[in-house]
């Protein structure tokens, strides 16, 4: 009887593995000798502007402290970059963002009047536009005391402004219904319009860094090598 026929390039005796072999994420990120540009802008560990100079130079002051030069803003002229402990910081990104995908969605409660003035429904829409932000869902209450119970029309159309304020971010999951003396509605977040919101955060943030630019280069350098747009469009500030 002929043995049974086993797949090309397969080890004798073992089946096919049910792992798939993932490549580690290659850090992109330049440090100390890897930055080889004629000049850079350095900033120090303490947020202070150290000045343009040459990445050499640069890397002496590092060294000195016992810590890394590392590029943070690539795209600006010079580039910029800090002296910080890197291993640090990839340590703590690595938690934050660990911590952001093990976020789970809470339920957060706003509270309202049927006469609840503009100033104040801003600023508790505020909250709520922060709370669908961050991917939680909110309940939005309307509370009615005494004789407010005969015009409880007014608290849905209370809420249907509230709908219309949120904008796009924000869809209902639940209708408004009533329960007792509250009527109350459940709205969560709408991801691609957040993430529209977002980026549009991003621009301004790189429209405002282009009208103060010092200004706009040190705030972006103060993180790390996940650089705002505003840090890297910054042109270069008078020495």
């Amino acid at each position: 009887m002929a043995p049974p026929l086993r797949e090309e390039g397969s080890i004798p005796g073992r089946g096919r593995s049910k792992f798939r072999v993932v490549a580690p994420e290659k850090d992109t990120t330049r440090i100390n000798e890897r930055i080889r540009v004629r000049e850079i802008r350095v900033i120090g560990a303490d947020s202070e502007q150290l000045g343009v100079m040459t990445p050499e130079d640069a890397l002496v002051l590092a060294r000195e402290e016992g810590l890394d030069l590392v590029e943070v803003a690539a795209n600006s002229r010079p580039p910029v970059c800090r002296i910080m402990d890197y291993g640090k910081y990839k340590y703590e990104q690595k938690k934050k963002k660990s911590s952001k995908q093990s976020h789970s969605a809470t339920l957060k409660e706003v509270k309202l009047r049927p006469g609840t003035d503009q100033h104040d429904l801003n600023f508790k829409l505020n909250n709520a536009r922060r709370f669908l932000m961050e991917g939680d869902k909110v309940k939005i209450t309307v509370m009615f005391r005494g004789r407010e119970m005969v015009h409880t029309s007014r608290g849905r159309e209370q809420l249907q402004e509230v709908m219309k304020q949120l904008g796009p971010i924000a869809k209902m999951e639940n209708p408004p219904r009533m329960e007792g003396r509250f009527l109350s509605m459940i709205v969560i977040g709408e991801r691609e319009a957040i993430a529209e919101a977002k980026r549009n955060e991003e621009t301004d943030d790189a429209s405002n860094a282009e009208a103060s630019p010092a200004e706009g280069t040190q705030e972006a350098v103060a993180g790390g090598p996940e650089e705002t747009e505003s840090a890297r469009e910054a042109p270069q500030a008078a020495e």
